[in-house]
């Protein structure tokens, strides 16, 4: 299965791919060779804490390889803004607590709520999508259930 992704988010993926095998990776490589350098490997805490460190970045490596290959670049519609969809920002109201915040939806594998990303998959990303300025959207938070209105789509 294809996961929808911006393209800034999958060149982003590429950089940190990139970065991690260019650099980190080659870095990593030294510190074990210098560990091993250092003699007897059995009470080597340096060798111990590379090659940790390596396995580490090996398995990053390949979760951002299987991301890479399951992700479909899906390029952001220049609609309206009446409905939301994928790649829209999303101005909500909270109506218990009169606060308002901006999403924009993405796919799972770009989402970052710190940032303002929210995936589709998630239980909001569901309840928005194909949903108008004005909508009332119900759904179910870690903190219990929640209740936005839509305000702007953009």
């Amino acid at each position: 299965m294809k996961y929808p992704i911006t393209r800034e988010g999958y060149e982003n993926l590429k950089k940190d791919h990139e970065f991690m095998l260019n650099t980190k990776r080659p870095r990593i490589l030294k510190a074990i060779e210098e560990a091993r350098a250092h003699g007897d490997l059995s009470e080597n805490a340096e060798y111990d804490a590379a090659k940790e460190e390596y396995q580490f970045l090996q398995k990053k490596l390949a979760e951002i390889e299987e991301m890479l290959k399951n992700s479909e670049i899906v390029e952001i519609k220049r609609g309206d803004g009446d409905t939301v969809e994928f790649g829209y920002n999303v101005a909500l109201k909270n109506l218990d607590t009169d606060e308002e915040v901006i999403y924009q939806v993405v796919g799972p594998y770009e989402s970052d709520i710190q940032k303002g990303m929210i995936s589709m998959t998630s239980p909001l990303g569901r309840a928005l999508m194909g949903k108008s300025v004005g909508d009332e959207v119900n759904f179910s938070a870690p903190g219990g259930k929640r209740t936005y209105e839509i305000v702007k789509i953009s």
